[in-house]
C-alpha cells in the first residue's frame, strides 16, 4: 500500500485505514437506511464533503459534466464531481479523503432484471462454475464438495456457466459425474433445458424406472428402462423448478448469511441496485422475510426494487387481487421498495427460452388470462412487466396490452423483459405504449444454441439493442441470474461490447455491438428508469445517491478481452463503503464466514474474487481464474487463455497450443 493513499490531501485531516474503517462501521447502519441524512453530522453546518475520492478518473454519465478527477460525497449523494483542486476545497479536518490511485470510478452498477432475493437463500448452497476454464476443473471443484457436504445436503451447480467455456468445449458427461460424486446428491443445472442428476440424487428424488414423466419435462432413460439422470426441460422448465425445489433448504439464520454473502458478492463486482424480477416459488410476503429482516437492521448492501411474481396457475388473478390490498408500487425505502408486478403475469404467458427446443406456442387461453390482469394493475397504477423471450409472443402480449390500453390508459411503465427477436414493429408498439425493454445476456450463454437452430444470420440481432436504442425506447441492462446466466456484469458489458459469447463465438456484426459508454449507460442510467428511479441514480450528477465502483481495471480503456475479468476493488453504496479489497480493504464492512461451514465459499473463491488467494487445498482448482500468475512455468504461456479463447489455438506459447500441455491437465 503506497503510504499516501490515506493521507491529508490539501488540508483534509490525515486519515488512518483503521480509522476510516472504525467510523464507518459505526455510522454505517444509519446511513444505509437513511443515505439522504447520512451520518456526517458533523460537516452540516458549514457544507463541507463528508468524503472525498480524490486521484481519480470519474466517469459520471452526466452529460452537462462528463468526466472528473475528484468526487465529493455529502449526506449520502454526489455532492461534486470536477478537478482535484476545486473538489479538495471542501475537504476539512473531519473529511474523509480516499485515494482512489489513478483507477476508473464509475457509477454503480444497476442489475434490471435478477433474481437476488431467491439467489440470496440459497447463494450459500450451491457451487460456482463461472470462469472454472476446464471439465477436468468443474469435476475436482465437485469432488472436493461433495466429500465436505453433510446428509441429507445436496451439492448444486445452479445456472452462470456454459459448455462452451471449458477447454473441452462440453458438458461433464454422467459418469464423470457419478465418478466424482458417488454418495452425495448432485444436482447441476444446465440453463433452463437441463438438469444432470448423480445416482444418489436419483435415489434420494425417489426416481426410479417406474417413475412416469411430470407434466412439463422429461426423465431420460435408456434401453433398458433406467433413468439416467438426465432431466430434459421440455416442453417447459417446470421439471427443472420443481425438482430443484425437493432439496434440503438452510435454516433461517443460515439464509440470513447467505443473502448477506451473496450480496458482498454483487458489491464485489460494482453491483449497487438491482431489479428483482420475483420468481416461482418466491411467495409474498413469506418468502421476504429474510431480505425484509436485513434492511431492518440496516445490512443491505444493495438496494432492490422487487416485482411480485404470479405462483400457481389459474389462480394468478388472484394473487394480485390481494397484492393490491396489501401494498403499492413505492412502497418501502430507498434500499428495498415495491416494483409492481411480474415477471410472471399467468404461467399461460411463460415462453421458455430454451434454445435447445423449438420455440413454444403460448396457450389459447394466454390472452384471456393476462388481460383481466393487466387491467386490473393498470386501474391501480401498478407498473408490470412480463417475460418475453420470443417476437410472436410479445406480438400476442402487446395486443392485448393496447386493448386494456384504450379502455383504462396506462399511467405507469411496463416492461418486456429479453425479447431476444423482438422485430422493429413491435418496438414501435412498445414505444407508443409508453413500455421499456429489459436486456439481458442471456446470448452469451446460448448463442451457440441458438445459432444451430435458427442460423447465424437470425442471431445478428438477438436482441436488437441497437435499435431499441435508434428508436428512443427505454433499455436497462441485465443478467437474469442467477439460473441461468451469471450474475456477473462484466460478461454482460463484454457480450454487449464485442458480440461474442462465453465460448467466444461472434453473433453480432457492427450494427449490434455497442461502445463501451452505451454499454455502461445501459446499467446504470438506462436500468435505474426500469424502477422509476432516473432521477436519484444511474450517474454521479449532484443530488444523485453516492453509488459507485472504483475499478480493477479501466473499463473504457483495457483490451475487450479484458472486460470480464475487472471487479471493483472498491464499492460504495449511499456514501458508505460497503466492498474494499487490496489497497481498500481495510474499508471493506465485516462480514461473518459463510454458513454452515460446509458452504462452498469456504472451501472456494467467489467469482467475484477475481485475484483471490486460494487455500493451497484449492489453488490448483481456481488458479487459472484467479489469479494465480497466470503462466505456465514449463512454456510461459497464459492459463486464463482457456476461457477467453475457443481452441485449439495455433500459437505455440498460447494454452494447448497445437500438441496441448500436460502443466494444465495435471
Amino acid at each position: 500500500m503506497r503510504e499516501t493513499r490515506w493521507n491529508s490531501l490539501a488540508g483534509a485531516a490525515s486519515v488512518t485505514r483503521r480509522q476510516v474503517a472504525q467510523s464507518g462501521a459505526t455510522l454505517g447502519a444509519l446511513a444505509l437506511l437513511a443515505p439522504r441524512w447520512a451520518r456526517a453530522q458533523s460537516n452540516e453546518k458549514d457544507g463541507m464533503a463528508n468524503t472525498i475520492i480524490a486521484n481519480a478518473r470519474v466517469t459520471t454519465l452526466d452529460r452537462a459534466n462528463p468526466e472528473g478527477q475528484a468526487l465529493a460525497v455529502r449526506d449520502g449523494l454526489v455532492q461534486a464531481v470536477g478537478p482535484r483542486d476545486e473538489i479538495m476545497r471542501l475537504a476539512d479536518r473531519k473529511t474523509r479523503v480516499i485515494d482512489a490511485g489513478g483507477r476508473r470510478v464509475i457509477p454503480g452498477l444497476n442489475d434490471s432484471h435478477t433474481h437476488l432475493i431467491r439467489g440470496g437463500l440459497n447463494y450459500n448452497m450451491e457451487l460456482r462454475w463461472e470462469g472454472v476454464p476446464s471439465v477436468a476443473d468443474a469435476l475436482r471443484m465437485l469432488k472436493e464438495q461433495a466429500e465436505r457436504t453433510p446428509a441429507p445436503q445436496w451439492v448444486r451447480v445452479v445456472g452462470g456457466w456454459s459448455e462452451f467455456q471449458f477447454a473441452e468445449r462440453r458438458m461433464p458427461t454422467l459418469d464423470e459425474i457419478n465418478a466424482a460424486a458417488p454418495d452425495t446428491p448432485v444436482f447441476i443445472l444446465h440453463l433452463y433445458a437441463r438438469a444432470l442428476l448423480n445416482r444418489a440424487a436419483l435415489n434420494a428424488l425417489g426416481i426410479t424406472r417406474d417413475t412416469a414423466n411430470p407434466p412439463g419435462g422429461m426423465i431420460e432413460k435408456d434401453a433398458r428402462g433406467n433413468p439416467t439422470g438426465m432431466l430434459i426441460a421440455k416442453p417447459s422448465a417446470l421439471i427443472l423448478y420443481s425438482t430443484l425445489a425437493q432439496g434440503p433448504k438452510l435454516p433461517l439464520e443460515d439464509q440470513i448469511n447467505s443473502t448477506r454473502h451473496f450480496a458482498r458478492e454483487l458489491n464485489r463486482l460494482g453491483i449497487t441496485s438491482v431489479i428483482d424480477a420475483g420468481g416461482g416459488g418466491q411467495n409474498y410476503p413469506e418468502d421476504y422475510q429474510v431480505i425484509q429482516r436485513l434492511h431492518d437492521a440496516g445490512e443491505l448492501t444493495v438496494r432492490i426494487a422487487y416485482n411480485l411474481f404470479a405462483q400457481k396457475a389459474g389462480e394468478e388473478l388472484s394473487d394480485y387481487e390481494r397484492w393490491v390490498e396489501m401494498t403499492k408500487p413505492d412502497a418501502g425505502s430507498a434500499f428495498f421498495r415495491m416494483n409492481g408486478a411480474g415477471e410472471n403475469l399467468a404461467w399461460s404467458a411463460a415462453d421458455f427460452e430454451n434454445f435447445l427446443e423449438p420455440r413454444p406456442d403460448l396457450a389459447p387461453t394466454m390472452e384471456r388470462d393476462i388481460e383481466k390482469i393487466v387491467e386490473l394493475l393498470a386501474t391501480n397504477e401498478w407498473p408490470f412487466r412480463i417475460h418475453a423471450t420470443y417476437d410472436e409472443s410479445i406480438d400476442r402480449f402487446l395486443t392485448v396490452f393496447e386493448r386494456v390500453n384504450q379502455k383504462q390508459p396506462f399511467k405507469t411503465r411496463f416492461i418486456i423483459d429479453h425479447a431476444e427477436t423482438i422485430s422493429d414493429r413491435n418496438i414501435e408498439r412498445v414505444k407508443a405504449l409508453g413500455g421499456g425493454i429489459a436486456t439481458q445476456h442471456r446470448m452469451a450463454f446460448q448463442g451457440e444454441y441458438f445459432v444451430e437452430r435458427y442460423g447465424a444470420e437470425a442471431a445478428r440481432l438477438t436482441p436488437p439493442i441497437a435499435k431499441m436504442l435508434e428508436m428512443d425506447v427505454p433499455v436497462g441492462a441485465g443478467t437474469d441470474a442467477t439460473r441461468v446466466a451469471s450474475y456477473d456484469p462484466w460478461v454482460s458489458l463484454y457480450w454487449l461490447t464485442t458480440g461474442k459469447t462465453l465460448g467466444g463465438t461472434p453473433l453480432y456484426g457492427e450494427e449490434n455491438v455497442l461502445d463501451r459508454e452505451t454499454a455502461l449507460r445501459l446499467w446504470t442510467q438506462g436500468s435505474a428508469w426500469f424502477s422509476g428511479e432516473q432521477n436519484v441514480k444511474g450517474t454521479l450528477a449532484p443530488g444523485q445517491y453516492a453509488d459507485l465502483a472504483i475499478l480493477s481495471a479501466d473499463v473504457m480503456s483495457v483490451p475487450p478481452e479484458e472486460i470480464r475479468r475487472i471487479n471493483a476493488v472498491m464499492t460504495m453504496v449511499g456514501g458508505e463503503v460497503v466492498h474494499g479489497e487490496k489497497d481498500f480493504a481495510d474499508l471493506a464492512p465485516p462480514l461473518p464466514p459463510a454458513s454452515p461451514s460446509w458452504a462452498p465459499g469456504g472451501a472456494f473463491a467467489s467469482p467475484g474474487m477475481r485475484f483471490a488467494s486460494l487455500q493451497p487445498s484449492v489453488r490448483h482448482t481456481r488458479s487459472c481464474h484467479d489469479g494465480c500468475a497466470s503462466a505456465c512455468g514449463i512454456h510461459g504461456h497464459d492459463h486464463r487463455i482457456a476461457w477467453t479463447n475457443p481452441i485449439p489455438v495455433r500459437d505455440l506459447k498460447s494454452f494447448w497450443g497445437t500438441l496441448g500441455c500436460s502443466c494444465f491437465a495435471g
